[in-house]
């Protein structure tokens, strides 16, 4: 694509008129008007549609009006950056945390960037996890964290790194608790019961779970939201899972009981990245301190905590 084409077109779109992009940059509107022609054929598409004595931008006129803003803001950027050099230029760090990751567990991933890596700056999006490897592939993100692998239904060119395994912990909202309630995790065949929706990662482990324990839940509600889930939980509304990992995060306030924990059904965490060998200085240092947190988990087998 020739950039200068480029150029023309995004000051005609920004201007609204041929005359007018032609008088700020000083070129004849007939050269202006060729320069855009030739973009359009280069293209194979129609950028704008002419109606009249006015350009309305097409639908690819849009998405190319998007990417041309981008483009030579980047580029007013690096030559102000060239320029006027900071003394001190802070790193960047933009991250994904997919839906079903919790927050508090996110925060404690993220946090050892933010104390090995003076000066970061984070950049934090939380989507589905097809739409943040889309970002990654177009390197609109340095990393990903999720609780899965890259889906073999999405190709994208990206690598997983595992990052910590852990046990979960069923809590409940400690008014929810009474003297007759079964020990775990026959109880949770009684208390009313949220869970992660079917696209989480450890919903059929904990469906296969019950199963063979021979409990069959009251499901009130089903989350791709961790961070929903928590909050419904946090109303009354039934026993939700966490992984055990930050179960401290949760019960630190009194608001929550630990009704039991698994070490049967087990949340994975995963890294994501473009590079193979990782060299970004907040992944590495998300990396390496991932593995604390695996060691402080709580462990048991199928364990009961004290109503």
């Amino acid at each position: 694509m020739n950039l200068k084409h480029l150029f023309y077109f995004w000051k005609v779109a920004k201007l609204g008129s041929v005359s007018r992009a032609a008088e700020a940059i000083n070129v004849t509107p007939q050269t202006l008007s060729g320069q855009i022609h030739l973009l359009e054929e280069s293209l194979g598409k129609e950028l704008f549609s002419r109606r009249k004595r006015s350009l309305v931008l097409t639908e690819t006129g849009s998405m190319a009006l998007k990417y041309a803003e981008e483009l030579f803001a980047l580029s007013a950027e690096l030559e102000a950056m060239i320029k006027n050099p900071p003394k001190e230029r802070s790193i960047e760090f933009r991250v994904g945390v997919s839906d079903a990751v919790p927050k508090t567990l996110a925060f404690q991933l993220l946090k050892p960037a933010n104390e090995a890596v003076e000066g970061v700056s984070f950049s934090c999006r939380e989507w589905r996890l097809d739409r943040l490897l889309t970002e990654l592939s177009i390197h609109h993100l340095d990393l990903v964290i999720s609780d899965k692998p890259i889906p073999p239904s999405i190709s994208v060119r990206a690598y997983n790194h595992r990052l910590l395994e852990s046990g979960i912990t069923f809590l409940v909202e400690k008014s929810l608790v009474y003297d007759a309630l079964p020990p775990f995790p026959a109880c949770l065949g009684v208390l009313p019961l949220l869970l992660p929706g079917e696209d989480s990662a450890i919903r059929t482990s904990i469906d296969l779970w019950l199963e063979r324990k021979h409990i069959h839940p009251r499901i009130v509600g089903e989350f791709d939201d961790c961070a929903l889930m928590t909050t419904f939980g946090s109303a009354r509304m039934g026993a939700f899972p966490i992984p055990s990992v930050v179960e401290k995060d949760y019960t630190g306030s009194g608001a929550f009981k630990v009704l039991g924990r698994t070490n049967q059904v087990r949340a994975t965490y995963y890294a994501i990245s473009v590079e193979r060998r990782l060299t970004h200085p907040c992944v590495v240092a998300i990396t390496k301190s991932a593995q604390r947190f695996s060691k402080e988990t709580p462990r048991a087998g199928d364990a009961a905590d004290t109503f």
